[in-house]
């Protein structure tokens, strides 16, 4: 794997808050042999310039995030994939340690996620991403062998939740190994607000009826309000019980918005049925 070109594929909408960084921690990778391929929902900031400033391959697509992945590893020539957020930034030994993964005979790789964030609520999501550390049923492999990949036909276009968890359930049912690193992405939420991961929620909501059909055993432990994660880690929260209240508050906000997104979605479909032509 020594020369192994690794592509980097990066979503952007309006990225220009946190992008800057996020390419600046690919830049100063350890691993060298990489190059950077951003797919842009027509941004109308500064996005695309900081992109070119850092020398990223930059496409245009109206394609939402899990169909740009896939537009992006097409646009690659890495044998290796890795799919980054816009919002996330990478120790410079993420990839290093992805590679020796992938030498062991791993053909995906988890990256652990850490998030940080200026306001209360962002912190609460902070505790509660910390509770996942090592959790294989939240965590997903986000570095991938292109093969692999490619054999599972990428990511769900038509899920925009849960399509990592998609892909890893896929990956694992063909036979593929899942690896785990030590080196962190650090994932910026800003001064998120409720109402702001509410609404997010919601819109989730609207595809997560696919997921759930398609495993339904996963899906009853993953889209639980109290999950099993909280559980084995209720000294962590204990020791924070602010922000542990306000987790679960959060919690419960976005488990009913995501239904509600579930049920609106649900009607449309009828709605649609009933008014096609017999």
């Amino acid at each position: 794997m020594g020369k192994s070109l690794v592509s980097v594929v990066v979503p952007t909408l309006n990225s220009e808050r946190f992008l800057k960084g996020c390419l600046m921690s690919i830049r100063e990778q350890t691993w060298r042999n990489i190059e950077v391929i951003v797919i842009d929902h027509y941004s109308a900031d500064m996005t695309k310039k900081i992109a070119q400033s850092f020398g990223a391959k930059i496409f245009e697509s109206d394609a939402q995030r899990s169909e740009a992945r896939n537009f992006g590893a097409r646009k690659a020539k890495g044998s290796l994939l890795f799919f980054v957020d816009s919002d996330m930034e990478l120790e410079p030994s993420v990839i290093d340690e992805c590679i020796k993964e992938i030498e062991k005979g791993c053909d995906a790789v988890v990256i652990p996620e850490v998030s940080v964030g200026d306001s209360f609520w962002a912190k609460c999501k902070a505790l509660e991403k910390a509770c996942y550390a090592g959790d294989n049923m939240i965590e997903a492999g986000r570095f991938l062998r292109r093969n692999a990949f490619e054999d599972v036909s990428g990511y769900d276009a038509q899920l925009e939740a849960c399509e990592d968890w998609d892909l890893n359930q896929r990956l694992r049912k063909a036979g593929y190994r899942i690896g785990r690193i030590n080196a962190l992405i650090k994932h910026h939420e800003g001064r998120m607000g409720l109402r702001e991961t509410m609404l997010k929620k919601h819109y989730y909501g609207t595809t997560l009826e696919r997921y759930r059909n398609r495993h339904p055993e996963e899906a009853s432990q993953q889209l639980r309000l109290i999950r099993p994660a909280f559980m084995k880690n209720w000294k962590r929260l204990a020791k924070d019980p602010i922000y542990a209240l306000g987790m679960f508050l959060m919690k419960t906000c976005e488990f009913a918005a995501g239904w509600l997104g579930t049920l609106h979605s649900r009607k449309d479909e009828c709605t649609r049925k009933i008014q096609e032509p017999a």
